[in-house]
């Protein structure tokens, strides 16, 4: 990872950074509104899920999702800069990897996005804040599909 002056390493999602490498505007975990958003999107996105014959199977605690939404919860606010909990509490998150034991098809992709579309646009966040999360989101479902069909 390259530094910024003054030595430090830009996190990946602090939209615009200072020369001496702080957030200009704090960063995305905080813009949107910080856990209680992330939780609203989560817990929006398992509400679909809960109800999806392709994707339920995938969850073994169903059919209380609970601990899904707060590893998801915790992932996705560690990741856009926020409490680093999900890590201290679960290590590395290796994505790819704890996907593995699942089948992730291109359809168990889609109806997962389907999901999580609807819960995003749930939030009903300003447009750059909604392209920017929507982005990420598409890219982890993509790069989780390990199996054709």
């Amino acid at each position: 990872m390259t530094t910024v002056p003054g030595g430090h390493e830009p996190n990946p999602v602090t939209l615009r950074m200072s020369a001496g490498g702080e957030s200009a505007q704090g960063n995305f975990w905080e813009q949107i509104g910080g856990r209680a958003t992330f939780e609203r999107l989560v817990r929006a996105f398992y509400a679909g899920v809960a109800t999806d014959e392709v994707l339920l199977p995938m969850y073994p605690e169903q059919p209380d999702l609970e601990g899904a939404i707060q590893r998801l919860t915790g992932f996705l606010e560690q990741y856009w800069g926020g409490p680093t909990a999900y890590s201290d509490e679960r290590g590395h998150p290796r994505l790819r990897m704890r996907h593995m034991p699942f089948r992730v098809t291109p359809e168990a992709r889609d109806h997962w996005l389907t999901h999580m579309r609807a819960a995003l646009d749930s939030l009903e966040l300003p447009p750059l804040q909604d392209a920017t999360l929507w982005a990420y989101l598409d890219r982890a479902a993509q790069a989780m599909v390990n199996s054709a069909e």
